[in-house]
C-alpha cells in the first residue's frame, strides 16, 4: 500500500540549485509511476553554524511503498551520490541533504529515525515549501502547518527561480 511522502532538501555547496534538481530525478526512482511534485525553490540563511554559505531549499513530494526506514537509506544513498559525506560539523555546509518530514500521517521514533522531522514546526525553510505543496498539511503533534508558519516570523526566506 503506498504512503505520500514529503522530503525536505536542502544544500549549498556548489551549484545547489542543480543538484536539488538532479536528486529529484533520482527521488523518481521511489515513487509509484514516476511522479514527484517539487515546491519552488527558497534561498535561505544557514540555522545553527552560520558561516557558511545560504542554502537552497525546497520540498518533494510522492507515493511511495517503501518503508520509512528503508526510505531513509535510500535518500542516505542518493545524498552520497551527489558527494554527501559526513563533515563531522552539525548543520554544516553539504552538497545535498534529504529529510523525511512526513510519512503519511505516521508518527516514528527510533534512535535512527524520526518522523515527523522533529525541528520541521519551527523552520519556515521547510513549511514554507511543504505548504506550496499541500498548503492543509497537518504536522503530528504540533498541529497545522501553516499555524506553525505563523510562529517562524522573522525567519529570512527569499523565493528563488528554480533552473530549467
Amino acid at each position: 500500500m503506498s504512503v505520500r511522502v514529503y522530503i525536505g532538501m536542502g544544500g549549498n555547496v556548489g551549484a545547489a540549485a542543480d543538484t536539488l534538481l538532479s536528486a529529484v530525478e533520482h527521488l523518481r526512482e521511489l515513487t509509484h509511476g514516476g511522479r514527484v511534485e517539487v515546491s519552488p525553490f527558497y534561498r535561505t540563511a544557514p540555522v545553527g553554524f552560520r558561516a557558511q554559505d545560504d542554502f537552497i531549499n525546497a520540498v518533494a513530494a510522492f507515493d511511495t511503498d517503501i518503508a520509512p526506514l528503508d526510505l531513509m537509506h535510500r535518500l542516505q544513498q542518493i545524498e552520497r551520490r551527489h558527494g554527501r559525506l559526513p563533515s563531522g560539523v552539525r548543520w554544516g555546509p553539504r552538497e545535498l541533504d534529504l529529510d523525511i518530514l512526513l510519512y503519511g500521517d505516521e508518527v516514528i521514533t527510533t534512535d535512527d529515525l524520526q518522523i515527523p522531522h522533529p525541528r520541521m514546526h519551527e523552520r519556515l525553510f521547510v513549511l514554507r515549501p511543504l505548504t506550496d505543496l499541500a498548503r492543509g498539511a497537518t504536522i503530528p503533534g504540533h498541529g497545522a502547518a501553516l499555524d506553525c508558519m505563523r510562529q517562524c516570523a522573522g525567519q529570512g526566506i527569499e523565493r528563488i527561480e528554480t533552473p530549467a
